[in-house]
């Protein structure tokens, strides 16, 4: 009977955790899946860690690595995940408690304004590791980091990217370019970001990326000291209306790393 009830609150917990509310008020999130589960497994505090008996003798050092390890047939993997095909493992990782970087207007940084889309959020995330993009600022109705459909488009990235949530953005940019940092933004009427020097590698830069549908608030367009414009090609070709926020994120990311204080011509 004890078993039976453990089963159904361990069900019921992982199930919770599809929720937004639910990794809340649990301070937990999860990630399905070997490549997904094991890419952090060890970088976060795992609370328990779920799967089948293969998989556990497959890979034997992840016991190490989890505060308790529940060893499940597949067919209860099956009513544990909603992925179509149900992993063989499933990791509850601790939600982790993460500081703001210092205002000193050094480092490459994003800020993310309503950027709803799970699978943007997810592939910004990754986009901003290869770039060493370390640190993300978002507004509360930014997409969770720490839901599902993120946590596996990320492939790992969460462990080396921090994304903070914060009441007020806008605030948050001026306070930075007050420290030094400037503020940039994506428009299209911008200035071609190919024809004019930009900070080498991005160093002390805020990268400002908006809702999929709206593009940048007003409010937090107000702290934009630098409005950028990703030209099309060929120049005055018939285009479509907008890129994808998470392309024109790495775009962006790509032309100040590499770009560097070269304009074109």
């Amino acid at each position: 009977m004890e078993q039976m009830q453990q089963g159904r609150a361990l069900r019921r917990l992982i199930a919770d955790l599809d929720d937004a509310r639910g990794r809340r008020e649990a301070r937990a999130w999860k990630a399905e899946g070997t490549k997904c589960a094991g890419d952090l497994l060890g970088l976060f505090p795992c609370r328990v860690l779920v799967a089948t008996d293969a998989w556990l003798a497959q890979h034997p050092s992840a016991s190490t690595m989890a505060g308790s390890v529940v060893a499940v047939p597949p067919r209860e993997m099956e009513r544990m995940s909603r992925l179509q095909s149900p992993p063989p493992v499933i990791a509850v990782f601790d939600m982790p408690d993460t500081e703001l970087p210092p205002r000193d207007g050094r480092n490459l940084m994003l800020a993310l304004d309503t950027v709803q889309d799970p699978g943007n959020l997810g592939t910004i995330i990754r986009t901003a590791d290869w770039m060493g993009v370390r640190h993300i600022l978002a507004t509360r109705t930014t997409a969770d980091c720490f839901a599902p459909k993120v946590v596996m488009a990320t492939m790992g990235a969460l462990a080396r990217v921090s994304v903070h949530y914060l009441d007020n953005l806008a605030a948050e940019l001026i306070a930075r370019h007050d420290a030094g940092a400037e503020i940039l933004g994506t428009f299209l009427d911008g200035t071609d970001m190919f024809a004019t020097p930009l900070p080498a590698s991005g160093d002390g830069c805020i990268v400002v990326m908006g809702n999929e549908g709206r593009g940048i608030s007003d409010e937090v367009g107000s702290t934009v000291t630098r409005r950028l414009l990703i030209p099309s090609y060929p120049p005055g070709a018939p285009t479509s209306e907008s890129l994808n926020v998470a392309t024109a994120t790495a775009i962006t990311l790509a032309r100040l790393r590499f770009g560097g204080l070269t304009p074109k011509g």
